[in-house]
């Protein structure tokens, strides 16, 4: 059999500026997530170290890390990774962002905040473990966007159920982390220079926007709307289900 992957390749063009991702029945019977780049196509697990790999027996490095890091901590020990670690778990999350890029492309956001989730430990991980500023800054410059990313994964699953008010809070929630996290860098002037938190106030204005309205605010608007045009009786009626309704304990 032939290993040239022209044939493939061929019948699956890529196209810059766009993310081109399928999913595809391995070998092993599995369903893989396949993504095609500029020189090839990256093959993933869906599940798991995105390589299939079960690096020391554990789900992913920074798992096997950590057992080892509460197995000294609790020898009273401290656990300090060394370069080459650092390394290894830094290649580890660039496998899980190809992921969950592509996982959001399938609209699979569950699969988005298990793997961004897995980043943002990692990031914590390597900081709490390591002295060496420059390793953590590798790592913890991506955090804005991890957890922009995260913060759309879990939105759009509550989105996805109407549930808009629970996803405006899930838009502020991520806002809001992002924010404190430059504020506590040392670059807090990047609040404003921020393109990930520039791109869930406009998300979520959106949602704001597309938000139906709940009994009280459509009540509230007809109230407004007969002050308008001097219908006062109206108002009345309207202003009293309005408190009426403002008592109510909701069932």
């Amino acid at each position: 059999m032939s290993l040239d992957l022209n044939t493939i390749l061929k019948d699956w063009q890529h196209e810059n500026g766009n993310i081109k991702v399928r999913k595809i029945t391995g070998l092993d019977g599995r369903e893989k997530l396949q993504l095609r780049v500029d020189l090839g196509v990256l093959q993933m697990e869906m599940t798991g170290r995105p390589d299939g790999r079960r690096p020391h027996k554990c789900e992913s490095l920074l798992e096997y890390h950590q057992k080892r890091a509460a197995r000294a901590e609790e020898k009273g020990e401290s656990y300090e990774l060394t370069p080459e670690q650092c390394a290894e778990l830094q290649q580890e999350g660039i496998q899980y962002y190809h992921r969950y890029l592509s996982l959001f492309q399938i609209n699979d956001f569950e699969g988005v905040v298990r793997d961004t989730q897995h980043n943002l430990d990692l990031f914590s991980f390597v900081t709490e473990h390591t002295d060496r500023e420059e390793f953590s800054w590798s790592l913890q410059q991506f955090r804005p966007y991890v957890l922009m990313m995260n913060t759309r994964a879990k939105a759009s699953i509550v989105l996805g159920q109407g549930k808009f008010a629970e996803a405006i809070a899930e838009i502020e929630r991520g806002r809001n982390a992002i924010t404190d996290f430059f504020q506590h860098s040392n670059f807090p002037e990047l609040v404003s220079k921020s393109s990930e938190i520039a791109f869930l106030d406009e998300w979520l204005e959106e949602v704001k926007a597309k938000r139906p309205l709940s009994k009280l605010e459509i009540m509230q608007r007809e109230m407004e709307t007969a002050i308008a045009k001097e219908l006062y009786e109206r108002a009345a009626e309207l202003r009293d289900a309005i408190k009426l309704l403002k008592t109510q304990k909701p069932v």
